[in-house]
């Protein structure tokens, strides 16, 4: 059974089309269907669907899929094994991080790239359910997350920070020169929030929630980043993990403002799945990470 076949395999599933596969896989369609009747052929069972375009894999494909995805991963982390004894640790990290954790980021991944320069690290910002689905596919090595919001399976943990909120106001707000406001104080604003496919959005909606407030916000984005320039217009105030201005420079005419009343934090970390042998460019981050104290880093910068 050839490697590269299981490699088409996963990538038909991921693309769900022959053509788009066949492309990211640098190959003629042709190649590909041929390669995926050869896996048929040599397991003597019936993998994909057949129609006049891609419809779905059987039920024996789908628990070949499972297999190749792990057989792959446990391919590349053998290579990565081999090469940290020859000439030190090579090959590719794939990271996914929740939004709100982008702007840590560089002080993670600069010391590790100092340690491990022949690593290449690829960063994918992605929902906190989508980080869960891409370990359990094999997809990802390692993802950065929330913690102890809401349940986690088949990973092991390791934290790295814990996210306080605060009030992102413009100058022309009544709330520019306070230290501190209530939830309540911000509830009654025109806001702009993360989508609700974002776990801070959802910890965001359950905190009004417990306070029986019920606020809906003017604008919704998937970019952490991009609520600032909203805020920037006057316009509008946003929610936001404290630690945005951590490696950042806010605009001079937006402020932030502590929000107490309640207090609320939550703890971010690392997850990767609980399954052995681990991805060694994965574990080469974790020992980085536990020299690190990020709290700390915050507390020096905010």
């Amino acid at each position: 059974m050839l490697f590269k076949n299981l490699k088409y395999f996963v990538a038909l599933s991921q693309e769900r089309h022959f053509g788009r596969a066949a492309e990211s896989c640098g190959i003629s369609q042709p190649a590909l269907s041929s390669a995926i009747k050869q896996l048929e052929n040599e397991l003597s069972v019936p993998l994909v669907k057949r129609g006049q375009r891609f419809i779905g894999f059987t039920t024996e494909g789908e628990q070949v899929l499972g297999w190749s995805e792990r057989i792959l991963a446990d391919l590349d982390a053998m290579k990565q094994e081999i090469s940290k004894l020859r000439d030190g640790l090579e090959g590719r990290l794939r990271l996914a991080v929740v939004p709100t954790a982008l702007t840590v980021l560089p002080h993670i991944t600069a010391p590790f790239s100092a340690n491990h320069p022949s690593v290449d690290i690829s960063i994918t910002s992605m929902s906190s359910k989508d980080i869960q689905k891409g370990l359990d596919n094999f997809e990802i090595d390692m993802g950065i997350t929330y913690l102890d919001n809401e349940p986690l399976k088949r990973v092991k943990s390791q934290k790295i920070y814990t996210e306080t909120y605060a009030l992102m106001v413009p100058k022309s707000s009544d709330l520019y020169h306070k230290t501190s406001v209530s939830w309540g104080e911000a509830a009654l604003l025109s806001l702009c929030l993360l989508s609700r496919d974002m776990q801070n959005r959802r910890i965001i909606d359950r905190v009004f929630s417990e306070l029986g407030l019920e606020v809906k916000p003017s604008i919704e984005m998937n970019s952490i980043a991009s609520l600032v320039p909203q805020v920037e217009t006057g316009q509008w105030s946003a929610i936001v993990p404290k630690h945005i201005v951590f490696g950042t420079t806010l605009p001079k005419n937006v402020a932030l403002i502590d929000l107490r009343e309640p207090y609320i934090s939550y703890e971010v970390g690392t997850i990767v799945s609980d399954q052995e042998p681990q991805s060694p460019t994965a574990k080469a981050m974790l020992e980085v990470i536990n020299l690190l104290n990020i709290n700390d880093l915050f507390k020096n910068s905010l």
